[in-house]
């Protein structure tokens, strides 16, 4: 994902929470490969730290959440400060379980009243 467009779209979906970072999940519902979006803002640090932190966020979901996360689906990956100092054996697996659960969450939401009465 890159444009500006591309990721508030994906502010309308899914939210999770945590302590590390905050994910943001959106099914497209077209069955295409899933992407992926990171957002490091100034506040968590200077330049280096924040391209740190996202060579940290794109190894952990090279190596092992890719394949947790649903085709069809765009995350964004909100991180905070915290995430620095994160040993990174805990990082991908707080990232496996919160992709995941975004996943299962977005699918049994149900679906929004059509509005007509």
């Amino acid at each position: 994902m890159k444009t500006r467009a591309e990721f508030l779209a994906v502010r309308k979906g899914r939210r999770l929470n945590g302590p590390f970072f905050l994910i943001e999940a959106l099914d497209r519902g077209d069955g295409d490969e899933p992407r992926y979006g990171l957002t490091v803002t100034r506040k968590v640090g200077n330049a280096v730290e924040r391209n740190r932190i996202r060579r940290r966020l794109r190894e952990a979901i090279r190596t092992c959440c890719g394949a947790d996360m649903a085709t069809g689906f765009d995350y964004v990956i909100v991180a905070r400060r915290d995430l620095l100092s994160l040993p990174f054996e805990t990082l991908t697996g707080e990232l496996s379980r919160r992709v995941a659960k975004a996943r299962s969450a977005e699918r049994k939401a149900p679906t929004p009243p059509s509005g007509s009465e």
